[in-house]
């Protein structure tokens, strides 16, 4: 029977005697749990309605986002969500 790292059920027949330290809570390693995290994270953005968009901005316009969201006590990706909704707004409005 092979390995598989994956596998969470099947007993470790390979080890040689017991590790010292504090137990594992997870089987996965931390690189595979961030895999699976990430992934259901996806899929729950999806299940919402959600749409993963990147986009390269200058540093200085990054500050002044940061800025203006920290001053509103909201998120970045939040403050971008509301300046393009009000842009919506104002080119429906013409």
């Amino acid at each position: 029977m092979a390995k598989q790292d994956d596998d969470c059920i099947t007993l470790d027949l390979f080890a040689t005697g017991s590790k010292i330290g504090r137990p594992k809570t997870n089987p996965l390693t931390r690189e595979q749990q961030i895999r699976v995290n990430k992934r259901n994270q996806l899929r729950r953005d999806k299940s919402i309605g959600l749409k993963r968009v990147e986009l390269k901005l200058h540093t200085d316009l990054v500050r002044k986002l940061e800025d203006l969201a920290s001053q509103q006590l909201i998120s970045r990706s939040e403050i971008i969500v509301t300046i393009l909704e009000n842009y919506f707004k104002i080119q429906g409005n013409k």
